[in-house]
């Protein structure tokens, strides 16, 4: 086995040959369980969540008796591992190290396989650590792996337990470690800055040897003897106190010539109850049928690694180049990772989006939004996952205004909109977005699905939503966008452009619902808009930022839509105008959102880019965004929202809206 990761870390090198993720995915699965490295050695800094807090994982190994570190900073004394490469894929990372005559080979896989929402829905990872003689001697090595009480509570003054269980029968046991909040209550607090305080971590190894102590012990006693003193007894305690850790040493390994040594654990993550939905608790997707925690792993070890999928992934992208495959790369965990899979109480799937490092919500329509990309690419059933909580929200009489809502409340409790004026007022409402985005995502998920039964569910609203763009969209208001942080704006020419093309979306539903003069009807009204909105927004050699505001501009990236389902409505000068002025106004590390300032979105962006009618010029928007992730000075997961001069992050990091760097495989084919 570790031959095969190696032949596949050799393959992903020809595209990694000088990539420089700004932050290295290890564990990632939701908003909760989300660990990374911040930096280029996985030994030169603590593992992180990627709120930036330490989740302390410390790997280290023994060859032929000598210690070495391989992750994390642990114990200073012992020398880092000389660090070989860092590969990410769609699915795993993989690290390559040498320490003696060894070189070890460590693999990290967050099953990311979005064709199975149940099984993407699992916090399991699989680790697999495997060695070989590189100087074809005889050698003996020994793997160790811990993991902190951080990973289990939000605060390290919060109190910890820990213990085992048999995860086994009687003729084949196999010992788990188990590691918990004391007294921890799902679904106890909401908010941004937080991590998980409920639920149990799992290590479950397949062989060797597990052990729970301080982490000054447990390091010290591997280190030098590669073994565990007795496990420690005193707890509860807090997590700051001696830093109790979960410990595994795997069995001993003899390796030469073609003789490998592997050793294999999966770290699993049940947090029991994930997400509360309108006052009920809803359990996670693989959970939904009465799962008990050990079928996180149990029904895995003989599975392998998902080599076939990733590459199936990496191919695709590869036609996009390979710098797009590297962004990809990135991007595709990062996504999945700020969402979580449930399942309703009468089985209905829901998907739920946070808001990372901006207000905490949950299910937000305009983060949704332009995620959906990945989703319509890889899964639409996915896609509809994330607009049913939304659909039913808005569906309720609670909800009483004639727009659709902004999002559903404060992750994780998805019990009503907390957002502006929430229920009260109309007051920061984002009424023309949010009902276009929701018309232009149905639209699409009914074009990618087929799926007429849904879209009729909730035609009612989706005709409310079109008739309230009818009235209010084509010139807006003085209202927020997308874009919030920009603040509000009247007269906004790219948000006209999505009621234009969302009333069309409308339309092109009412054709696949057999509503052919509707149909008409609303693909005309569509189409007149477009020309008032040319002479509106005309500034000469491009349009403008806002109606009222020449000397202005912005990027339009809402014309994609107009070309992924081939709407027609805009012509072709409309684009290539467009494009002309982009290229002239780039800066170092990318193309500005608009005229206001220097920064730019990593999403809209990439939307940007595909409104090329060429594939030269489409290189030409992305080439900078490519620079950007290989340069930028802020190591954290992927920002959306960074200054195309300095290509500093200017806020958000790890959000799901980094799922909109999959638009150009909609545009396959067009």
């Amino acid at each position: 086995m570790g031959a095969v990761l190696a032949t596949f870390a050799a393959l992903l090198a020809m595209n990694q040959e000088h990539f420089r993720p700004p932050a290295v995915p290890l564990v990632t699965h939701d908003p909760y369980t989300s660990i990374w490295s911040f930096s280029d050695k996985l030994t030169d800094d603590w593992t992180k969540h990627w709120t930036g807090k330490n989740q302390a994982m410390v790997g280290m190994v023994r060859v032929d008796g000598m210690c070495y570190r391989w992750m994390s900073r642990g114990l200073e004394d012992v020398p880092a591992a000389e660090q070989e490469s860092v590969k990410v894929d769609p699915v795993g990372t993989t690290y390559t190290f040498k320490a003696g005559g060894v070189r070890m080979t460590v693999f990290f896989e967050s099953g990311a396989d979005v064709s199975s929402p149940e099984d993407c829905s699992r916090s399991d990872t699989y680790v697999q650590v495997s060695f070989e003689s590189v100087d074809g001697k005889a050698h003996t090595c020994v793997a160790y792996l811990d993991c902190s009480g951080e990973l289990v509570v939000n605060e390290p003054s919060q109190q910890v337990e820990w213990g085992r269980l048999n995860a086994g029968s009687s003729k084949e046991p196999i010992e788990v470690g188990m590691l918990w909040h004391s007294g921890g209550v799902p679904l106890n607090r909401v908010g941004d800055d937080h991590r998980i305080d409920w639920g149990r971590l799992y290590l479950a190894p397949h062989g060797g040897k597990l052990g729970f102590g301080s982490s000054e012990e447990m390091r010290r006693h591997f280190a030098d003897e590669g073994e565990f003193g007795p496990d420690e007894t005193r707890q509860p305690r807090p997590a700051y106190d001696g830093w109790p850790v979960m410990a595994w040493r795997s069995d001993s390994f003899t390796v030469q010539g073609d003789l490998l040594g592997a050793a294999q654990l999966h770290l699993a993550y049940d947090d029991q109850f994930s997400i509360e939905y309108f006052n009920r608790p809803l359990r996670a997707a693989w959970r939904s049928d009465d799962a008990d925690a050990l079928s996180l792993w149990s029904d895995r070890w003989s599975e392998k690694p998902q080599r076939a999928y990733a590459k199936k992934l990496t191919d695709e992208w590869r036609n996009l180049g390979p710098d797009f495959v590297n962004l990809a790369t990135l991007a595709y965990r990062q996504c999945l990772a700020a969402h979580k899979i449930v399942k309703d109480i009468d089985g209905t799937l829901l998907m739920f989006s946070k808001e990372n490092f901006s207000n905490g919500c949950i299910g937000t329509v305009d983060v949704m939004y332009p995620a959906c990309p990945i989703f319509l690419a890889y899964n639409p059933q996915l896609a509809k996952a994330n607009m049913e909580p939304i659909m039913q929200y808005a569906s309720m009489p609670r909800w009483k205004w004639p727009f659709a809502p902004h999002d559903l409340g404060t992750y994780p409790k998805a019990n009503g909109q907390v957002y502006g004026g929430g229920e009260r007022t109309e007051e920061d409402q984002m009424p023309v977005e949010e009902s276009g985005n929701m018309l232009i995502m149905a639209a699409a998920y009914l074009d990618k699905s087929g799926d007429k039964a849904w879209i009729q569910k909730y035609w009612p609203k989706f005709t409310q939503w079109a008739e309230y763009l009818r009235q209010y969209g084509v010139d807006p208001g003085n209202q927020l966008c997308t874009d919030d942080f920009a603040g509000h704006l009247a007269h906004n020419a790219n948000l006209s452009v999505k009621a234009i093309v969302a009333m069309a979306c409308y339309g092109r539903m009412c054709g696949q619902l057999g509503k052919s003069d509707e149909a008409k009807q609303w693909h005309d009204l569509a189409k007149g808009f477009v020309k008032d909105w040319m002479r509106m927004a005309d500034d000469g050699d491009h349009y403008r930022l806002a109606f009222d505001k020449p000397g202005t501009w912005s990027q339009k990236y809402n014309l994609v839509w107009d070309r992924v389902l081939g709407l027609g409505l805009f012509p072709r000068e409309v684009y290539e105008k467009e494009v002309v002025w982009y290229l002239k106004h780039q800066n170092t590390y990318g193309l500005p959102l608009d005229s206001r300032a220097t920064y730019t979105k990593l999403d809209w962006t990439v939307w940007t880019a595909c409104l090329a009618t060429n594939h030269r010029d489409f290189e030409a928007i992305m080439a900078p965004l490519y620079k950007w992730m290989n340069e930028t000075p802020d190591r954290v997961p992927l920002t959306d929202w960074f200054d195309t001069k300095s290509a500093k992050c200017v806020g958000f990091r790890a959000r799901s809206v980094v799922g909109g760097v999959f638009m150009p495989m909609l545009l396959e084919g067009r």
